[in-house]
C-alpha cells in the first residue's frame, strides 16, 4: 500500500511524505527540521529512515528546513538541474547527496518509481512529481500558473492527486495584496486558482483519478469551504463523486492510502 501524509501545505511551508512501508520519500522541506522530524516521529519514522528528498523548486516555503536536515542526515536529494544549482549556492557542502534530474526524467528510489515533469512557476526549473508503486500512483501538482502539457501527460491515470487550489480569483482581485503580487499570482508563472483546479480535477476524474487532495490554499485569498465547493461542484456537474479533501495548513494530515480499492483512514 502506498500512503501519503502532508506535513504542511500553504504559503508558510510545504512538505509531504510518500511511503510504501519500505521506501520513504519526502517531497519538499519547507518547514523547520524540528517540525519535520516531529511529524516523522508521529508516524514511527526518523529522518534517517528517509530514502530521499524530492525538491520541487527553491522558494523558501519549500526548502527552509533543508539545510538543517542535511546537516545532520545524509539523505539523497533530487532536484531539477536549475534548482540543484540554486541549492548548491545556498547550502554549502550538499554536493555529495545532490542528484540533478532532467524535467522529463524517470528514476527509481528503492521500491518506488519517480517521474519528473515541468511546471510553470517563477522559480528556476520548477518541477513536480508522479510516484508509482505496485499498489498505485500518486501525483503532485502545486506551484504552477497553469497546467503544463508535461504535467497533464505525466499525471494521466494517477490514482491520488495532490492538486493546488490556491485562490479564488475575485477574492484575490478585491483583496489587500499589492497589485504586483496579485499580478504575479494570477500570471502564467503564479498559482492555480480554484476554477483552474476544478477544471483539471474534472479532466483527471475522466482519466481515472479516484481521489483528490487540494493543497497550497492561500490564507488570505481562499478558504477550505470555497475551494471544496468549487471543485466538488465542477465534478458533480460532470457526473463524478470522487472524494475531495483539503490538506491541513500546518499540521500532519491523516493517511491517504492508495491500493485496490483506494482507502482512506
Amino acid at each position: 500500500m502506498l500512503t501519503l501524509h502532508t506535513l504542511a501545505s500553504g504559503s508558510e511551508g510545504n512538505c509531504l511524505l510518500l511511503s510504501d512501508g519500505i521506501t520513504h520519500l519526502l517531497v519538499d522541506a519547507g518547514i523547520s527540521a524540528r517540525r519535520t522530524t516531529s511529524a516523522l516521529s508521529q508516524l514511527g519514522l526518523s529522518a534517517d529512515d528517509l530514502s530521499a528528498i524530492l525538491i520541487t523548486h527553491e522558494h523558501s516555503d519549500h526548502i527552509c528546513g533543508l539545510r538543517t536536515l542535511l546537516k545532520h542526515h545524509a539523505i539523497p536529494l533530487y532536484a531539477s538541474s536549475p534548482t540543484a544549482r540554486q541549492l548548491s549556492y545556498r547550502i554549502a557542502g550538499i554536493e555529495p547527496v545532490l542528484h540533478s534530474v532532467d524535467t522529463t526524467e524517470q528514476f527509481s528510489v528503492g521500491t518506488l518509481h519517480v517521474q519528473v515533469f515541468a511546471t510553470s512557476h517563477d522559480a528556476a526549473g520548477s518541477v513536480d512529481y508522479r510516484v508509482d508503486s505496485d499498489s498505485g500512483s500518486v501525483g503532485i501538482l502545486t506551484d504552477t500558473g497553469y497546467v503544463t502539457e508535461s504535467a497533464a501527460t505525466a499525471l494521466r491515470g494517477v490514482d491520488l492527486l495532490v492538486l493546488e487550489s490556491n485562490h479564488d480569483v475575485e477574492w484575490l482581485r478585491s483583496g489587500p495584496y499589492p497589485l504586483y503580487l496579485k499580478e504575479r499570482i494570477l500570471g502564467r508563472q503564479g498559482h492555480l486558482s480554484n476554477d483552474c483546479a476544478a477544471d483539471f480535477a474534472v479532466q483527471m476524474a475522466e482519466r481515472g483519478t479516484q481521489e483528490i487532495v487540494l493543497a497550497h490554499l492561500s490564507k488570505e485569498n481562499n478558504s477550505p469551504a470555497r475551494a471544496l465547493d468549487t471543485v466538488k461542484r465542477a465534478l458533480g456537474v460532470n457526473g463524478f463523486s470522487i472524494p475531495v479533501s483539503i490538506a491541513p495548513r500546518s499540521e500532519l494530515s491523516h493517511a491517504y492510502c492508495v491500493e485496490v480499492p483506494v482507502c482512506k483512514k
